[in-house]
């Protein structure tokens, strides 16, 4: 979502560079291509001057010290700033009623308000350990409470049905009440959206909170819209007493206006973040991580924490006592390795985590991308077990068998099992402990012809 301001803020620091201090002759220009990074990403304008007019303040006649220079130190303050403006901390959820704790999901249609319920639904059940039943008022859209019901058995959290017949705050009273004799922790409802803001919408919306008077109102809202983002929560804000924003859809070409705004427009937090279209693509909202990633410093937090949740450990200890004892790493440890990969973000995913490697060329981007996991694992599957485990038994005719079985070519195959080899060179160091050498000499190249530059 920041990769556009990201390179553009990675390169106004170039300017102070050599400077023994900040000054308002070498920070002018530095303020100029940041406010046009930012107004091109599409935050307010309003919040474009009162970030400059701060950066300005707090910046001129800063001292630098001996171990950094002036773009780092210019660097620090940015951050601070866009983390002030983002909200500081980040702002969980608020669960602390008398069971069940009610969610009202507000947005317009289209926002990802239904998908958004179900990847709550089973965030909260997987971190916060949360029995969740979920509900859909939108009586307008018989497909939606379809939808929901198919996404609820999916993430396996409890679903009270609907029909377009009921009244919208029967079916939330009636969940209420469902989720209360069971005993469970949360009711999330769904509600009816429009394509634009209209009176019958809001009115609907205002009776269905007064009626069950959520604990959390969360507002929805699809990051790729921009500045309209902002202007939609702002008027919902004024309908309903909203305790919080989710962005959607903020990995797509989204310009980060909305993240950047929301806050300091409305003043209701970003709790959560969609970040993919997978029902576990969702992350709390933490301004200090994203302001670290606008800046090309990687979310390591962040990374590790998706390393914790997605990793089998026991994959791993089983792999790591494999190669300790001097087995052999097969093309069946390579797959389960890229599906590793996969379960974290991908490629890609990963990468805009790490500090530096959000910032490598357009074009290497290009080349390191998700579809090279998935042409790999096309061509592994389309070998027989026996050739995972002894690749040197892929002959000329073999290879033409699992090229066309994959879709993929010869020379797709060629490179995958050139690239395995090196692998498997690379992991016999495991043995001897030579990680960070192995780490250093290891291209990891796809098919595509990019590569990782580790070390």
């Amino acid at each position: 979502m920041f990769s556009n301001l990201s390179e553009r803020l990675a390169r106004v620091v170039k300017n102070l560079r050599g400077q023994g201090r900040i000054t308002p002759e070498n920070i002018q220009e530095t303020l100029r291509d940041i406010r046009l990074s930012l107004l091109e990403a599409d935050v307010a304008l309003p919040v474009v001057k009162d970030f400059i007019d701060h950066i300005q303040a707090k910046a001129i006649g800063v001292e630098v010290m001996d171990t950094i220079s002036p773009g780092q130190a210019f660097i620090k303050l940015v951050h601070d700033e866009l983390v002030v403006l983002m909200g500081k901390v980040s702002d969980g959820l608020n669960l602390s009623t008398q069971p069940p704790a009610v969610i009202l999901m507000a947005g317009l249609q289209g926002s990802g308000k239904t998908t958004t319920v179900a990847k709550l639904s089973r965030w909260l059940q997987q971190n916060l350990k949360k029995s969740v039943l979920v509900t859909s008022a939108d009586v307008y859209r018989p497909a939606a409470i379809k939808q929901l019901e198919t996404l609820a058995e999916q993430v396996g959290v409890q679903f009270h049905p609907s029909t377009p017949d009921q009244d919208p705050v029967e079916i939330a009273r009636s969940a209420i009440q469902l989720a209360k004799s069971k005993l469970l922790d949360v009711v999330i409802i769904d509600t009816a959206g429009r394509l634009h803001i209209d009176d019958e919408m809001m009115s609907e919306i205002k009776r269905l909170h007064a009626a069950v008077n959520p604990i959390e109102t969360l507002f929805v809202v699809d990051s790729m819209t921009g500045q309209d983002a902002v202007n939609t929560a702002k008027a919902f804000n004024e309908t309903l007493p909203l305790t919080g924003v989710v962005l959607t859809k903020t990995d797509g070409d989204a310009r980060g206006g909305a993240a950047l705004s929301i806050r300091q427009v409305t003043g209701k937090p970003i709790k959560f973040i969609g970040v993919g279209e997978k029902i576990d693509a969702l992350e709390p909202f933490h301004p200090d991580r994203i302001a670290s990633r606008i800046l090309g410093m990687g979310d390591v937090l962040t990374l590790v924490e998706e390393a914790e949740r997605h990793l089998d450990k026991t994959k791993a200890e089983k792999l790591a006592k494999k190669i300790k004892k001097g087995k052999a790493f097969d093309l069946e440890d390579f797959l389960d390795q890229l599906k590793q990969i996969g379960k974290m973000g991908g490629i890609m995913g990963i990468m805009n985590k790490l500090p530096g490697l959000g910032q490598i060329p357009q074009a290497a981007k290009d080349k390191i991308n998700d579809k090279s996991l998935i042409e790999i694992e096309a061509i592994i599957n389309s070998m027989t077990r026996k050739e995972r485990k002894f690749p040197a038994l892929i002959n000329g005719s073999r290879k033409r068998r699992i090229a066309n079985g994959s879709g993929t070519d010869i020379q797709a195959v060629n490179r995958l099992l050139k690239q395995f080899t090196m692998m498997q060179k690379m992991m016999k160091k495991f043995k001897g402990g030579g990680l960070l050498k192995m780490m250093r000499g290891m291209p990891m190249k796809f098919p595509g012809g990019g590569g990782l530059p580790f070390g």
